[in-house]
């Protein structure tokens, strides 16, 4: 039995690829901060770097393909943008753009200043490891919200 491509199926499949590379890079920058920190302080204007260019380059592209993709896939298939699972999952994925926008990219820019400017002058603020634990932190939400998202589309609940 032969695979049936369709516009469709490649939509499901440019979709699901710029989920797994845009948003499971952004999962490896929970890992970065610990590590920066108790291997060398040096390193953390690295690591909010790092989280720049994942979030400036990977999430907020892979964002504009997912919702194209999505609501390519919604007027095309047999769904409706009114049901729970599509209008939470868009939802999400309006929240994460914003809060990569307005947070994210803008507070790792700030760090990475900061970071550099508090080591070269002889230790870290205790501004600076609140402002970076509250950026973990939400960091941390926001990966529930991405599993949540990959939920509601493999189950479709109430569909």
């Amino acid at each position: 039995m032969l695979a049936s491509i369709t516009a469709y199926s490649i939509s499901v499949w440019i979709h699901v690829s710029a989920v797994v590379v845009g948003f499971g890079a952004t999962f490896a920058e929970s890992v970065t901060f610990p590590l920066a920190f108790r291997m060398d302080q040096r390193h953390l204007p690295f690591v909010h770097r790092l989280g720049l260019m994942i979030n400036q380059r990977m999430a907020t592209p892979a964002l504009v393909v997912i919702l194209i993709t999505g609501i390519y896939q919604t007027a095309d298939g047999n769904w409706k943008f009114g049901s729970f699972w599509i209008s939470a999952t868009f939802l999400i994925a309006l929240v994460l753009g914003g809060l990569n926008g307005a947070y994210f990219i803008p507070t790792d820019r700030r760090l990475a200043a900061q970071a550099e400017r508090e080591l070269a002058a002889g230790g870290l603020s205790d501004d600076y490891r609140a402002q970076a634990r509250r950026e973990g932190m939400l960091g941390g939400v926001v990966g529930v919200l991405v599993l949540l998202a990959v939920f509601l589309m493999v189950t479709k609940p109430g569909a």
